[in-house]
């Protein structure tokens, strides 16, 4: 079992070496970031093309760090392809994996960054849906095993979701919070671990009355989405729900609302629906999906998506400079 660190080793000591396992579009997003932070980053992944897919994704991510205010200069220089696992973690600070959501890929991936990483490595699991609970069990040391689960891009998108197992020290969480605020992410713990964790559920739920919402001939996918990006996303990006919520209360906030519209919201909870979703209905709908977006290329689109989302950060740094000014 190797030597558990206490709060104050974690907490206080440099990151300097990142490991990034799985190079999919996740792990180059994360190789991307850690570098335009000045991290040392060793990449690994089967992938044949892992050195021409690495070195397209600085190329491409390049630009949205420099707008950021990141110093892009010698990006490419600060990250190393390795060879497998063993190398890549050989000398890493930290371990941000991005492998398959298969709970026994984990365990089996996980009992090697156990061996192969230094004692003092962080080890983090991007996993979307699985609890790192479920694939430590049979660890000798999971203490410094945890989620760190971003939203695509995380080089681009802020929220990390970090989510202690039963086994995770405080310690890892402390540092995880470090390790990602460091980077220039924002890390919300969570303290219940849950499939799907807290903003992928939210997604879900959303998704899922969306596909009923076409399903029943309500919206076409492209009206929908424009339903969204006119309305709920302008404001949960600057509020969430449940301050927006209090703030549609009016001066009396959330509890006016509760009061005053409660009654007709619980009535709608148990009219919202649950898609169909069979053969028939999954076929109509991605044959909708792709008629709205499908005269675009995948790199088009994800052009557009990630301009407009610089384009948002941009204007909340903004306003967030000239609140703090104002105060």
């Amino acid at each position: 079992m190797t030597q558990e660190l206490t709060t104050q080793e974690l907490t206080t000591r440099e990151f300097r070496n990142a490991a990034v396992i799985g190079a999919g579009t996740i792990g180059l997003s994360w190789t991307a970031l850690f570098a335009g932070h000045g991290l040392t980053v060793r990449v690994t992944d089967p992938r044949p093309d892992l050195a021409e897919a690495v070195a397209a994704a600085l190329d491409d991510f390049a630009p949205h760090l420099a707008a950021r205010g990141l110093d892009v200069e010698g990006l490419a220089d600060r990250v190393h392809v390795a060879a497998d696992v063993a190398e890549a973690v050989r000398d890493a600070d930290v371990v941000q994996e991005n492998g398959p959501e298969r709970v026994e890929f984990k365990k089996d991936l996980f009992a090697i960054l156990v061996r192969e990483a230094p004692a003092h490595a962080l080890l983090l699991s991007s996993s979307s849906a699985i609890p790192s609970t479920a694939f430590t069990a049979e660890l000798d040391d999971a203490g410094r095993v945890l989620i760190g689960h971003p939203f695509n891009p995380p080089h681009l998108i802020p929220l990390v979701e970090v989510v202690p197992g039963e086994r995770t020290g405080e310690d890892a969480v402390q540092a995880a919070v470090d390790f990602y605020t460091r980077v220039g992410r924002t890390p919300v713990v969570e303290r219940k671990e849950i499939p799907g964790f807290v903003g992928n559920r939210l997604q879900n739920v959303l998704s899922r009355e969306a596909v009923h919402l076409v399903e029943q001939g309500v919206v076409t996918p492209q009206d929908l989405d424009r339903v969204m990006t006119n309305s709920l996303g302008i404001r949960w990006s600057t509020v969430g729900p449940f301050l927006g919520s209090h703030l549609g209360g009016g001066p009396g906030g959330y509890r006016h609302m509760a009061g005053h519209i409660g009654a007709s919201m619980r009535q709608m909870w148990a009219d919202l629906g649950t898609p169909s979703q069979n053969e028939e209905e999954q076929e109509r709908l991605i044959e909708a999906v792709e008629k709205a977006y499908g005269s675009s290329t995948y790199s088009e689109l994800t052009e557009t998506r990630d301009r407009r989302q610089l384009a948002v950060l941009s204007a909340l740094d903004r306003a967030d400079k000239a609140d703090k000014e104002e105060n």
